[in-house]
């Protein structure tokens, strides 16, 4: 098998689920010997900053020189993002000979009539990966809800993070902010630990601290006033906690509500036996990059490329626009189908002079045209693209007249546009 063949068998599986449960993915594991009952885990899960926690956290244990896995989505640029060890990706011979040791096994449920989602696939994937490797500890991002995840078939974890929870998915985890919690929370274990980011909407919270109480699991929500902002500038956020300064690039206001978010989970951590310095900490809050991300190709004029697909992150990026972009904005803009456009448009729409909609590279697009009649109601001269090509050109060109661009919505756009979008930077004539 190829990587290529590997990689379609993979994508040959269904997005979602057929039906809900945990049986498919634990019989797959059962069969490969129960790999993740060899691992120790930090589970993360969230509507909206969960690759930031996991991502910090993977880099503070890697700098404490810990053989640290991480799983999570979606990839950016490759696939192979999804499974990494110590900030490698999985060798392509590796992720091919992890195909060929899954797939029959796969086969054989299939010929007794249970189809294997794509995610449950990878998740088995992952497990049996980060457990040949010998992995001190997995960093595991959820990939949607928490009680049903296929990730959640683990035991009890070292620590469990839930970060900011809001609408999302709404068709499969629930109407309301509520039960949305009570199916993320659905990863707290009985006795286990539990750090919940600290500003949530109304009712998150109770739902927590009931589910915790029932479950005899200890609920930790860190003080935001532990926790000053030092410096705030379009190249990251320095803080200051106690004696400890902490420098993380990622910008925008909600990232000290992360940070603090992952520093309760790094002092758990630390309780159940890790040694973690605080020059681990340091480097590690450091050395934290996701691509796409609120990434920064080039400060003046201001290129950003943000993946952001839901309303949450359109309010995290309507706050770091007013704060490092206040003057005019050009943007390129596309998104999936089964995602709120209207709403993200109505949150961060109104910042455009001038906004260019495009189909990203999915079955699940929905067409430039039609983001396009959403866009017009909050952002007059909105344009649709017939490629990610001409609304580069466009945009640039606008870009003369304003002082930013910015790119934003979905994960598939920004791993369609980002090469492009940083050889177009280059060409800029920067001040």
């Amino acid at each position: 098998m190829t990587y290529d063949e590997a990689l379609e068998k993979i994508d040959s599986r269904l997005v979602f689920g057929v039906k809900p449960g945990l049986e498919r993915v634990s019989t797959l594991l059962h069969w490969l010997g129960d790999p993740q009952k060899n691992l120790k885990f930090v589970h993360v899960a969230g509507t909206n900053g969960k690759g930031t926690a996991c991502t910090l956290t993977a880099s503070v244990l890697k700098e404490s020189g810990y053989t640290t896995g991480l799983y999570t989505s979606p990839y950016v640029l490759e696939f192979r993002e999804r499974f990494q060890i110590n900030g490698e990706m999985i060798p392509k011979e590796e992720l091919v000979r992890e195909v060929e040791l899954l797939s029959p096994l796969v086969d054989k449920m299939e010929a007794a009539g249970e189809t294997v989602t794509e995610f449950e696939f990878i998740t088995v994937l992952a497990f049996h990966w980060f457990a040949s490797r010998k992995c001190d500890v997995v960093v595991l991002e959820t990939g949607l809800g928490g009680r049903l995840d296929a990730t959640n078939v683990i035991e009890s974890p070292e620590v469990a993070v839930v970060m900011s929870i809001s609408l999302d998915h709404t068709a499969v985890l629930g109407d309301t902010v509520q039960k949305i919690a009570r199916e993320k929370a659905g990863i707290v274990k009985p006795g286990g630990r539990v750090v919940l980011y600290p500003r949530q909407q109304e009712g998150v919270r109770e739902v927590f601290e009931t589910v915790c109480r029932e479950r005899g699991a200890e609920l930790i929500v860190p003080n935001l006033a532990a926790m000053q902002v030092l410096e705030a500038t379009i190249k990251g956020t320095v803080f200051q906690v106690g004696e400890l300064r902490l420098r993380t690039p990622f910008l925008g206001e909600h990232q000290e509500k992360n940070a603090v978010t992952v520093l309760a989970a790094i002092n758990l951590l630390r309780q159940r036996g890790f040694s973690i310095s605080e020059e681990a900490l340091k480097n590690g809050f450091e050395k934290a990059f996701i691509p796409a991300r609120m990434e920064i190709f080039c400060e003046k004029p201001l290129v950003l490329l943000d993946g952001g697909h839901n309303p949450g992150c359109a309010l995290a990026l309507r706050d770091a626009l007013s704060r490092f972009a206040p003057g005019k904005r050009v943007g390129i803009m596309g998104m999936v189908s089964d995602k709120d456009s209207m709403e993200a448009l109505r949150i961060v729409g109104p910042m455009f002079s001038r906004l260019f909609t495009v189909t990203p590279n999915t079955p699940r697009a929905l067409p430039a045209e039609k983001l396009q009649e959403i866009a017009c109601e909050f952002c007059p001269k909105a344009e649709a693209a017939a490629s990610c090509g001409e609304a580069l050109k466009k945009a640039f060109r606008a870009l003369e007249e304003a002082d930013a661009l910015v790119v934003f919505g979905s994960f598939y756009l920004a791993a369609e546009i980002r090469d492009a979008l940083a050889e177009n930077t280059k060409k800029l004539k920067v001040h």
